[in-house]
Parts: C-alpha cells; structure tokens; sequence
C-alpha cells in the first residue's frame, strides 16, 4: 500500500499535471508581435523613401538632358551657321528636338513617381507626334541641303569646333546613360532603361559629327561634311519613326521591353 501510494504521488493526478504546464505571458508575445510589426513598417518606411529618392534622381537627369540639349543645340547652330558647316548646324537643331522629347521624358517620370502602373498619358503621346514630325522636318531639311552643297561644291570655313561639340557630346551621354541605367534597373523601370537605351542614339550622332568634322579637317574634301549631314539625316529619320511609333503604343526598337 505503501508502494502504491508512493507511485501514485510520483505519477500525480490529471489536476497536479495541469497545473504544472508551463504558463504563457500573453503581454510578452503581444509586445514580440508589435516589434516585429513596427520593424515591417520601418523597412516599408525606409523602402518608400529610397524609391522616391530614385525617381528624383530620374527627374534630375531628364532635366540635366534637357538643358543639355538647349545649351548644346544653341553653341551648334550658333558655329554651324557661322562656320557653314551642314552638319554641326544639322546636330544642333536635331539637339533643339530632343528637348521636346526630354520634355515627355521628365513628364513621365513624374507620372510614374505618382502611378507606376499607369500608361502613357494624351501629354506625353502630343509631345511624341510633335517630336515625330519635327525630326521628319530635319531630316528631308538636312539632306536636302548636303545634296545641293555636294553638287555646289560647298567647303565649312572650319569643322573645329564640330571635333569639339562631338567630343563633348559623347562623354556627356554617356555619363547619363550610365547614370539612366543605375536608376532604371534600381527602380526596375523598363521605360527608363529604354530612354537609356534611346540616348545612345545621341552617342551615334555625336560619333557622326566627329568623324565628318575630323575628316574635312585633315583632307579639305567637302563632302566629309554634306555625308556628316545625311548620316545625321538618316538618324532623324529613324529617331521620327520610333516616336509615331510610341505615340502610337506600338512600342520602339531600342529596347525590347519598351512599355510605349
């Protein structure tokens, strides 16, 4: 009896046994549970702020490429006509049309700032055809001209300071497609990856004005100058259809995830 007794008081009762499961602080949990949830919300904080802190930075560079252009294009109008030289004046007033589409550009950003999911909006496809139309005026304008100079026999006074201009341009842009591409995969934003990608059509035309400037420079041979100017042509040309083409929603050729 005696054992008996004992096992039992070893074993306990149902009673003894509940009582003896470990209590839980309810206050404790709920306070683990508030921190974990104020943590969330200050990454979320932190996110929101880092997200907007791009898009200014994307802001600031379509305005840096906007006043580019208008500085750009004036000092290349200004030496083109003074010098005569086709080409740099033709770089210049294609400088002119991109602030129009740098305008579209700074637009959008803000409009994706506000609504990322949004579409391009009436502004932003006007400022697309009036871009279209005026690089398909610089482009029968440009070409028209070098023909008559070819058969003229027309010679630019100097091309020194298109070398210069172009040399300037290049680095300049790729400077900003750089920086472009930093924000627009940070942001993972395919319509600023794809106005990256687009500057690179400005590299091009820079490289075109270098080429022709530094070849009349070292043969006096005019033509250097009038096929600078039909290359220049040849890029309006196609920078005109991809802007119809977006103002359109049919997308563009320099980047395949164009949200346009």
């Amino acid at each position: 009896m005696a054992r008996q007794g004992l096992n039992q008081s070893a074993i306990g009762s149902p009673q003894s046994a509940i009582c003896r499961l470990p209590t839980v602080d309810y206050r404790m949990l709920l306070g683990k549970f508030r921190i974990v949830l104020l943590r969330k919300f200050e990454e979320g904080g932190a996110v929101e702020k880092e997200v907007a802190v791009l898009y200014k930075w994307a802001s600031a560079l379509a305005l840096i490429t906007i006043f580019y252009n208008i500085a750009e294009g004036g000092v290349s109008v200004g030496f083109g006509l003074g010098d005569e030289t086709v080409s740099l004046f033709g770089f210049g007033l294609d400088s002119f049309v991109e602030v129009i589409s740098g305008i579209g550009i700074w637009h959008m950003v803000r409009r994706q700032r506000k609504n990322p999911a949004a579409g391009p909006d009436i502004f932003e496809r006007q400022a697309l055809r009036i871009t279209g139309i005026a690089f398909y005026l610089l482009t029968f304008g440009l070409a028209g001209t070098a023909i008559v100079n070819v058969f003229t026999h027309h010679h630019p006074e100097t091309t020194f300071w298109g070398i210069i201009i172009a040399a300037v341009s290049i680095v300049t842009m790729w400077i900003l497609i750089h920086y472009k591409v930093k924000i627009g995969k940070a942001l993972h934003s395919p319509a600023i990856l794809a106005d990256a990608n687009c500057t690179k059509t400005c590299v091009y035309l820079s490289f075109a004005l270098l080429f022709a400037s530094i070849g009349y420079e070292l043969t006096g041979i005019g033509w250097f100058d009038s096929i600078g100017a039909v290359v220049i042509a040849g890029f309006s040309w196609k920078e005109g259809r991809e802007s119809f083409l977006k103002a359109k929603g049919i997308g563009c050729k320099c980047q395949t995830n164009c949200p346009c």
